[in-house]
């Protein structure tokens, strides 16, 4: 399944680590019923970033997850691939 990357930015000041570890869990709780799965987020509250590592059919379902469990989805979102 293809695997994308987004960004969350913010302006001003970011919210709490729980927050956004609360966001995270919501997305893991939802995303079943999409067909993608939730891998892995990044936290930058010197750039004030979040990124989300997802596996989803398309960009679109794994921004509508976080649409549905936020009520706000990412400035971007791209394919990417996984190197070592």
């Amino acid at each position: 399944m293809p695997l994308f990357m987004d960004t969350h930015r913010f302006e001003g000041e970011m919210p709490p680590d729980e927050e956004i570890a609360k966001a995270h869990r919501a997305d893991l709780e939802e995303q079943g019923r999409h067909d993608v799965r939730y891998l892995k987020y990044w936290v930058s509250r010197e750039a004030k970033v979040v990124h989300c590592l997802v596996e989803a059919p398309d960009a679109e379902t794994a921004a509508r997850v976080h649409v549905e469990t936020t009520g706000s989805g990412p400035e971007e979102i791209y394919a990417v691939d996984e190197r070592t």
